[in-house]
Parts: C-alpha cells; sequence; structure tokens
C-alpha cells in the first residue's frame, strides 16, 4: 500500500511540475504556427530583453508567497529606483555605477522599512505594500518632479541592452554562447542525477530511469537550441548573465540554505515553526528585504532597458510577478513554490504576451486572457489540494 502511495504522490508531484513547462510549450507550438517569425532569433532575443525585469521580481516575490505573504508595491520601487539612478546619472552627471548602488540602496531601504512593519509591528504585508504601492509611487512622482529623465546612455544603457559576443570568435555565430549554455545543460543534469540519488537513499519514489534520461535529454536539447538561436543572432544578453547567476544564487539559498527551509516552515505551518525555534520575525524581515533588494535591480534593468526614468514606469508589474509565481506553481497559502517554478511561470506570461503582440491582439483582450491564465492556475492548485486531501 505505501509504494501505491508513493507512486500517487510521485505522479501528482511530476503533473504539477510539468503541467507548466507542457503549457510552456504549448503556448509556444501555437504562437509558431499562428506566426512562424515567433520562433526567430531576434524575436526570441526581445523576449528576454522586454521580460527580464519581471523574472527578477518573480524570484523576490515567490519567496515572499512561500512565506505566506503578499508585496504590492514592488512596482512603484522599481519605478523610484529608476528615478533615484536617473537623477544621479542622468541630472547630476556622476558616474552609472553609483546610479546603479543607489537604485539598490533604495531597494534595500524600502525592504528594511517594509519588513519592520510587517516582521516586528505584525501588520498583514498586503496592507503594508499596498501602503508602499502608494507612498513609493508618490516619491517616484516627487523625485521626477512628474517628468521623464533621459538618456542614459554608456555603460548603465548597456546593462539592459548590451551583448556578449564575439569573444571566442565563431563562424556566423559566437561561441561564447554556446560554451555557456552547454555549461548549463552540464550544470542541470548534475543537479537532476544528484537530487535523483538523494532520492533513492531515502528510498522515495521516483521516475524509471529511462524517462529520466529522456527529460535531462530533451531539456538539454531545446536548452542548447536556444543558445544557438542567440548565439546567431546578437549573442548572448547583458541581462540573461545577470539573470542566470540570480535564478542560480537563490535557488542554493531557498533549497539549500537554513534561511529557505525557515521561509518553507514558515508559510507552511506558521506555529509549528514557532515552536520548533525559528526566529519568524527575523525570517519574515529579511524576506522583504530581499524582495526590495531585488525591486532595486529589476529597477536598474527596466531604466536601463528603456533607456529613462519614467513616474509611470513599473505600473502592474508586481501583477505579473504574482501570476508568474502562482502559475509556476507556488501555493495561495503559502509553503509551496520554487525559484524555477516562477521562471516558468513568467516565461508563460512573457511568450503569451509577445505571441499576442505579434498577432496585434488588443492589449484589452490580452489582459483578459493573463487574467483568466491565473485564475484557472490558481484554480488548479486548489483542485489538487482538494484531492490530496480526500485522499
Amino acid at each position: 500500500m505505501t509504494g501505491i502511495t508513493n507512486i500517487r504522490e510521485l505522479m501528482s508531484r511530476n503533473i504539477r511540475q510539468s503541467g507548466i513547462l507542457i503549457a510552456l510549450v504549448a503556448l509556444v507550438a501555437l504562437f509558431t504556427i499562428l506566426n512562424p517569425s515567433f520562433l526567430s532569433p531576434g524575436n526570441l532575443t526581445n523576449i528576454v530583453l522586454q521580460y527580464s525585469y519581471i523574472l527578477i521580481l518573480a524570484i523576490g516575490m515567490v519567496i515572499v508567497i512561500i512565506g505566506g505573504h503578499i508585496d504590492l508595491s514592488v512596482g512603484s520601487v522599481v519605478a523610484l529606483a529608476g528615478a533615484v539612478a536617473a537623477v544621479l546619472v542622468v541630472k547630476n552627471g556622476m558616474p552609472w555605477w553609483v546610479g546603479v548602488l543607489a537604485a539598490i540602496g533604495v531597494g534595500l531601504a524600502v525592504g528594511v522599512w517594509q519588513g519592520f512593519w510587517v516582521a516586528y509591528i505584525g501588520i498583514p504585508a498586503f496592507i503594508v505594500t499596498l501602503a508602499g504601492m502608494l507612498l513609493f509611487r508618490g516619491m517616484t512622482y516627487q523625485v521626477l518632479d512628474n517628468v521623464s529623465l533621459s538618456p542614459f546612455g554608456g555603460t548603465y544603457y548597456q546593462i539592459a541592452n548590451g551583448f556578449q559576443n564575439g569573444l571566442l570568435g565563431g563562424y556566423g555565430y559566437d561561441a561564447l554562447t554556446l560554451i555557456v549554455f552547454g555549461l548549463a545543460v552540464a550544470g542541470y543534469a548534475f543537479t537532476q542525477v544528484r537530487a535523483r540519488q538523494g532520492a533513492l537513499r531515502y528510498k522515495q519514489a521516483v521516475e524509471a530511469f529511462p524517462l529520466f534520461i529522456l527529460k535531462i535529454v530533451v531539456v538539454g536539447a531545446v536548452v542548447m537550441w536556444f543558445g544557438y538561436q542567440l548565439a546567431t543572432n546578437r549573442g548572448l544578453p547583458n541581462v540573461l548573465v545577470i539573470l542566470a547567476i540570480l535564478i542560480i544564487v537563490y535557488t542554493v539559498i531557498t533549497q539549500r540554505s537554513v534561511f529557505g527551509r525557515h521561509v518553507y516552515a514558515i508559510g507552511g505551518n506558521l506555529p509549528a515553526a514557532q515552536l520548533s525555534g525559528v526566529k519568524v520575525k527575523k525570517v519574515n524581515f529579511m524576506i522583504f528585504v530581499n524582495m526590495g533588494l531585488l525591486s532595486g535591480i529589476a529597477g536598474v534593468v527596466y531604466s536601463s532597458r528603456m533607456n529613462s526614468a519614467q513616474p509611470a514606469a513599473g505600473n502592474m508589474f508586481e501583477l505579473d510577478a504574482i501570476a508568474a509565481c502562482f502559475i509556476g506553481g507556488a501555493a495561495v497559502t503559502g509553503g509551496v513554490g520554487r525559484v524555477t517554478g516562477a521562471m516558468i511561470g513568467a516565461l508563460i506570461m512573457a511568450v503569451m504576451t509577445n505571441g499576442m503582440q505579434l498577432m496585434g491582439v488588443p492589449t484589452s483582450t490580452q489582459q483578459i486572457v493573463k487574467g483568466l491564465v491565473l485564475l484557472l492556475a490558481v484554480a488548479f492548485d486548489v483542485y489538487n489540494k482538494r484531492r490530496a486531501g480526500a485522499r
């Protein structure tokens, strides 16, 4: 009976984890059929450039959601961080790195502010960040004096618009890009093998070995194909390097660190975490400091991409980041979610938006589709929990 239960749990987990991958592949196939230029190297590069800041925000947001909270202020923080950077770099002529450090500093300060109210005063994160959404948007208007500042130019502009190309040469392609993607595939295969060995060591259910190998081969082939498309276009985007570093760092933090385990514990069962000696206030405080940090980084990337700071920048970014997390498998009640899942969820949002834009779908219809997809993703999560409870 135990073996049957383990198989059921494995199947349920695989459906949850693989379902979003299947959805992503299906979306890509659909938009490719409707518009063959969707998979062109130029458009794939544009998807990476245009939605990088949402991916960065989703990394922090999934940690917030796993901890049982929500953050509605990240779009306003992105705008404020970019505004401060623009005042220093564009208006006052300071070096680009001063703007970057200032923007990240703004994000950290916001994180400390909101973390204090949530963790130590005990105000729900929904209220604190709703207030923050209004507060930091108003501060953005004041910092910019209600006008846009541009252009950044120079190195700051290259942060989100530059490429690493031609460093190792190549015949019609950038060899460095292919090497980087090859190392990524090797790293993925290594971590999957280690995870499987760990599961077998503890006598946990795992998929059949042929299926395991097939999964690695398919993922590796798709990743290398994507890398080749970038390599034959403009090379490796700088922002993709930033994203890769953040994904690796935060995957390790959430899955391997004490802080990560405590976040899952708090979101999964707060009373049990308190009884187990978890320093709940400190962890909750750090969750929001981290979200502020990543919002500052996203502010740098977005302002660099736009080559300007605008009072209305970052509008609705928080909803895109939250949607990416829930579509990627995070649970509404907390305690469940992964950085990789949030990344896939963000890519689904990016693919939907880009594909509909190429088809000329009106913005109003795009919003309707996004809303329905988010609702269905949460409904799927609720359905899975009820089915698990019934067993």
